[in-house]
């Protein structure tokens, strides 16, 4: 059975997005990502000092959507490329997730 082109745009496309998303910005990720980045335990929030060693250059890579965005979503369509099956056994959830967070946000934008 053929898999109609815009389904397969659609499912890696949200996944990408739900991938860089995962990756840059979540708070599950942020002491793998704060480690990566040589930030430290300390560095809380916006104006905090930042180490010395940080590393600014791949940190602004990991939250740049034309940057990051770009090879995520470039690895995920290289791995429909690949096989189309299994990409979708993995790129389903991420895709459910994202259909999770957008009615969160949409209910909770209702609510104030």
């Amino acid at each position: 059975m053929k898999i109609p082109d815009w389904y397969a745009l659609l499912l890696v496309g949200v996944a990408a997005w739900r991938t860089f998303q995962l990756l840059a910005y979540d708070d599950i990720l942020d002491r793998p990502r704060r480690w990566a980045l040589r930030m430290g335990d300390e560095w809380r929030k916006q104006g905090d000092p930042v180490p010395d060693d940080y590393r600014l250059k791949p940190g602004l890579f990991l939250v740049c959507p034309y940057c990051a965005g770009f090879w995520i979503g470039l690895s995920w369509w290289i791995a429909w490329e690949i096989s189309p099956f299994w990409t979708q056994v993995f790129a389903v959830p991420f895709v459910i997730n994202a259909i999770v967070i957008a009615g969160s946000k949409t209910l909770a934008a209702d609510e104030e």
